[in-house]
């Protein structure tokens, strides 16, 4: 098939105002995956892809920059599945090595290769790699669980006596950051401090640079901090790793694991909520105890992934896919949402999805997210403690009030107002030891002996059970109240 930047504009589709508005079409009639109508519908450009190219689609970038937009689920999982093919290094990036890609560009801070996993494939990219998934692995489920409760509680009591409240900046945005400070062994009141700078670097701001900065000297600080004190918690047990990671190394990845775990799971849990809020299939298959809070975070990570597409994966020969001729030096975007609705591994995408995990939310093969576990914990517990606070919760504008913002990677939900029942705030609790004072505080707990984690049939398959039986009565009445 065409190249990108070699389509022909006469192509009867493209002169359909209707269906290919000028302004999302660049140079040889190739489609814009940035301006307004990809922001505005990006799974309805997907679509209208799909049904011009296939599981492969020629697009452009920020700047018109040709790009290859993988829209197909096998596809997709053939191009994170051969890094030989397609490699996660963007200095084989050709626009890139020839000047192409200015230090100012909007994809500079997503694309300039860093000495991190994410950008890296064989041993490098093991070893890396090996020491986030071992340190990760040392937190106690129940542990990590309890404090998401705790700092779920926390939120809802800033809120639960005025009866109303904007649960995306009011706790989805939240909850996710202070749950990851506390695992990486900060201070919890860094917690909100990052979430602002969080939610501005990612935004790509005026200011995103100074909030890079801070987020970064923040991340070295807790380094040299751990280095000479180490804790119980995910920055020490990196440090400690016998791979050896420099400090650079680690800040590095600390703010890999940050910014991925704050932005993907906000996403999750508002996403979840307006789901539970508006959607009356979801209620009576939850009513009716044909789906449970996890699988109902499941269902969302199909419908809604957090990051609708990934960029980006490089060429590093010429090669084929779907029909297409793949340059040596092309960059490729992962289409995860328009995979996760591919009706070749899902014809009907009204069917529910109860208990099936081989989405590609989270991406696949090697580079698979590594956090994704403790995302859904912090989605599926948070939210229970929302519901166990408020049980009858409700929306606070028609659904079609709600509106979104997208980018070329992600689609967030600007805002979900509701109202209940005004509640008192819990009592409140004071530590009994220092914030630096270890578990008692509510620093993660180490790992438990393989007697003491929760049984193999626990009811959840995520991290750790919870308890179901107050949060099923809490939902029980809210649905009754609806």
């Amino acid at each position: 098939m065409t190249p990108p930047d070699k389509l022909d504009s006469a192509d009867p589709l493209l002169a359909s105002p209707s269906k290919c508005p000028v302004h999302a079409y660049g140079p040889g009639g190739v489609a814009r995956l940035y301006g307004p109508t990809a922001e505005d519908d990006p799974m309805g450009l997907y679509e209208q892809l799909r049904d011009r190219h296939g599981a492969v689609a020629p697009v452009l970038l920020h700047g018109d920059l040709p790009a290859w937009l993988v829209l197909g689920y096998r596809e997709n999982l053939d191009v994170t599945r051969t890094p030989s093919r397609f490699s996660r290094d963007s200095r084989n990036w050709r626009d890139l090595r020839e000047g192409k890609v200015p230090p100012d560009h909007p994809l500079t801070p997503i694309t300039m290769w860093q000495p991190i996993c994410a950008f890296a494939d064989g041993s490098v990219h093991e070893r890396w790699r090996g020491a986030i998934n071992d340190s990760l692995g040392r937190f106690d489920r129940r542990g990590v669980r309890r404090h998401i409760t705790r700092f779920a509680d926390q939120l809802v009591d800033g809120f639960c006596a005025q009866g109303t409240a904007e649960l995306v900046n009011d706790f989805a945005e939240h909850l996710p950051m202070l749950v990851m400070t506390q695992l990486l062994g900060m201070p919890e009141d860094y917690g909100p401090r990052l979430v602002k700078a969080a939610r501005d670097m990612i935004r790509g701001t005026e200011t995103a640079v100074a909030s890079n900065e801070y987020v970064q000297e923040t991340l070295r600080k807790l380094v040299v901090r751990k280095r000479s004190d180490p804790g119980p918690d995910f920055t020490s047990w990196l440090l400690e790793h016998p791979s050896q990671l420099s400090d650079d190394e680690v800040q590095q990845h600390l703010r890999l694991v940050l910014i991925a775990a704050f932005e993907t799971t906000a996403n999750l849990i508002a996403n979840t909520v307006r789901m539970l809020l508006t959607d009356p299939r979801c209620r009576a298959n939850l009513a009716g105890g044909h789906m449970t809070l996890p699988d109902a975070v499941e269902q969302v990570l199909w419908d809604e992934p957090p990051f609708t597409a990934i960029l980006g994966r490089w060429a590093t020969q010429d090669t084929e896919l779907a029909g297409q001729q793949i340059k040596a030096g092309d960059v490729l975007v992962l289409g995860l949402a328009a995979a996760n609705v591919d009706t070749a591994i899902r014809p009907d995408p009204t069917a529910p999805v109860h208990g099936n995990r081989s989405h590609l939310a989270f991406s696949g093969g090697a580079h698979e997210c590594p956090g994704q576990d403790i995302g859904r914990a912090i989605a599926d517990t948070g939210i229970e403690a929302l519901l166990n606070r408020l049980p009858d919760v409700r929306l606070a504008v028609a659904e079609d009030e709600l509106t979104w913002i997208s980018s070329l990677m992600s689609r967030h939900l600007v805002a979900l107002p509701v109202q209940f029942t005004p509640q008192e705030p819990n009592p409140v609790v004071q530590p009994e030891t220092s914030p630096q004072a270890g578990p008692a505080h509510g620093s993660p707990e180490p790992h438990l002996p393989a007697a003491d984690r929760p049984a193999a049939n626990d009811s959840s398959p995520h991290l750790g059970s919870g308890t179901r039986t107050s949060w099923w009565r809490s939902l029980t009445r809210w649905l009754r109240r609806r």
